[in-house]
This record gives structure tokens, sequence and C-alpha cells, in this order.
């Protein structure tokens, strides 16, 4: 048996602020540990995120990372806003306690996955000339990502055709990996699934399929009321099984038969999804990707308007051109088109069509671990 040698690389990610920046960079991170047993190295990982919110939860609970260090952040907007003020001192901080931290590691590669939490450290990285990678998830660049590619040496994205919207110089150095998905989520165990949901429910009925209604990790207030408002119609096609986030949670319907409510599936999440027949969602880069790996038909309703920049109707109009997903957008978001979708979706065949559109989008070689290995190689 070889011996493992003395530490051999650092390596810091940078990102946060949502579930949807943290959990594609943990993949990576694991897929770095993998490496690094088939190379017999010794590596060490700190990621630097958010001080505040749950950044340090989801980091420090996964055990892909060595340490977690939280530095302030603040958040860019592009409108007018007193805020805008108070976070340019945030801002400042940031770049600060990033800059020490950095030069105090001396990491051999600085990897960020997105927020605006992974700003400060790109541009530290870059005043120290520590390489930098970035990745973007969704369909669309983020003001973040836009900001980030000026400091790196390698710009990473999940789509082809995101390239065009990082203008004719960056594309030169963008690389096309996917996005990446834990791998847990390669090897799914639907028997798990269903025993989590509906272990001891009775009112689980074999004959009907199973629709998953997800939100995110904090739940879609849209998709809550859509569901409540039609909850005997959904419950009369499907067993419906509803992640509804922890704010919209007391008032659900909690003795519905038919209906299994969930505040937050985490651990779970894997074999949940990889149990259900339909998922209707948002259309969160993370998200469909999982459903994306396991084949899942889905019905999006991403979140548009005036709060955000547009990326998940981006993301949500891409799944839908290759027939992975139905898009109720804005006002068709309604119960009628709601009942229409899963109308659709209820019919077997465009059901199993819809499952291998989606399947095929991620097909091949697995995100994390092409990334990974472009983080290695700038290392070395």
């Amino acid at each position: 048996m070889k011996k493992i040698e003395s530490l051999r690389h650092t390596f810091v990610f940078a990102g946060g602020g949502t579930g949807g920046h943290i959990y594609p960079g943990l993949a990576v991170c694991d897929e770095l540990r993998s490496l690094a047993v088939k190379n017999n190295q010794k590596i060490k990982i700190v990621w630097l995120g958010n001080s505040c919110g749950m950044d340090k939860n989801l980091v420090e609970k996964s055990g892909s990372v060595d340490k977690f260090i939280g530095i302030p952040s603040g958040k860019l907007r592009r409108y007018f806003s007193l805020k805008n003020f108070t976070d340019f001192f945030k801002i400042f901080a940031g770049f600060v306690k990033s800059f020490f931290v950095l030069l105090s590691i001396k990491p051999d590669v600085l990897f960020s996955k997105g927020g605006f939490v992974s700003v400060t450290p790109c541009m530290a990285a870059r005043f120290l000339k520590i390489p930098v990678i970035t990745h973007e998830c969704d369909f669309t660049p983020g003001l973040a990502t836009k900001i980030n590619s000026r400091f790196a040496s390698k710009i990473l994205v999940s789509y082809e055709e995101t390239k065009k919207y990082l203008g004719s110089e960056k594309s030169k150095n963008a690389e096309v990996t996917g996005n990446p998905v834990r791998p847990v989520f390669y090897n799914p165990d639907p028997s798990n699934g269903k025993k989590f949901l509906f272990e001891n429910r009775a009112d689980y009925d074999e004959s009907k399929p199973i629709l998953l209604v997800l939100g995110g990790s904090l739940g879609a207030h849209q998709i809550n009321m859509l569901v409540s408002e039609n909850l005997d119609w959904l419950t009369e096609h499907f067993n419906v099984v509803h992640q509804c986030g922890a704010k919209d949670a007391d008032s659900m319907p909690d003795n519905k038969p038919g209906y299994f409510l969930h505040p937050f599936i985490y651990k779970e999440m894997c074999d949940v999804i990889s149990c259900a027949d339909i998922v209707l969602s948002r259309a969160g880069a993370n998200s469909i990707w999982e459903c994306s790996v396991l084949g899942k038909p889905m019905v999006l309703i991403p979140l548009c308007g005036s709060g955000t920049r547009g990326d998940q109707v981006d993301n949500a109009k891409f799944f839908e051109e290759k027939g992975a997903a139905i898009v109720l957008l804005g006002e068709k978001a309604d119960s009628q088109n709601l009942k229409t979708a899963l109308s659709q979706m209820n019919d077997t065949d465009f059901r199993s069509n819809a499952s291998s559109a989606s399947k095929a989008l991620s097909e091949g070689r697995k995100p994390s671990l092409k990334i990974a290995e472009i983080v290695w190689e700038c290392a070395k």
C-alpha cells in the first residue's frame, strides 16, 4: 500500500447565500477528495462563505470541507437602495478579510461557485496572483459571475449557449462542464424514498403516480398556494408529496388523505426524487439538474418578475425546448393551467418521453468530476 504524501495541495472554495451555490460546490469538493486518494496525496479544502445565514451550517454538516471561514458579504444591486451604501462597507470588509485569509492559507487555486459572497475572495485572489476558476450554474450568467470572470483564469458554464452572454473575449476562456450534482444522486434508492415518505401511511395509493412538489430550501409561496387551492383535485389523481418550506408549513393542511407534507427534506432528497413520477418545482439550476440526473419529467413554475433577473425563466425555457418540462410562466401559473399540465404529464407515453429527454440532458461524464479535474490540473 502506498504511503500518502504530506500535504500537497490546498484549495479554497468561495460561494454561498443559498443552497444552490453551496451544494454544487460541495459535490466538487467530494470529487477532489477522490482524486487526492487516487493520486495518494493529501489535500486541504477551506470554504469562504457568508458569515451570516445558512452557509456555515450547510458546509460544516456536509463533512466535505476541512474548515469554514465566514466573511462579511454585501449585495451589489442594480437599482437605487439605501442598502447599497451600507453594503459597500460590508463588501470592503469582505475584501480585507479575504485578502488576509488567502495570504495566510496560500492556496493553489480558488474555486468560485457564485453568489455575492464569492466576489471579494476572487478580487483578493487576483491581487495575490492566486489562480481563480469560476462556475456558473444558470443558463444566463449573474452579476457575481460577470464580475468574477474578470479575475478568472478559466470560466466554467453549464450550457453551451451561456458562452454568448459572456462576450467574445471571455467566451474564448469558457468551458462547458454541466452543473455539478452531489455524488449521492448517481446512486439513488427509490425504495428508501418510498419508505421515508409512506411508511405507516395507509392513505398511500400505489395505483396513483407520485407528484413531488418542491420550492427550494426556503419553499415557494406561489406554488404552495396553488397546491392548497387545488388539493382536492391533486389528491384525486396523485400521491402528493410536498416540501413546502418552513414559512408556509403551519398554514398547509396536515390531515388530508393522499397528501404528504414535509417542511424540508435534505438527507433523503435524492431517494425521494428518485421515487417520484413527476416533479412540480421552481427552476433553480441546482434542483432541475438533480431531477435531470434522475430522469424526472417536470412542470416548472420559474420565479419571475421585478425581484429576479430572470435566470429561472431561462433555465425553465431551456428544459422545455428540450422536451423535459412544461413551463407555467407568470400569469399562466394558475389553477387551470396547472391541472392541464399535470394531466398531460399523467399520460404514460408523454411522461416517458419527457423522462427520457430529461435524462439525456445530463448523460455522459459527471460535471462534478470534470470540474474537479480542471481544478486539480490548475493546482498542479
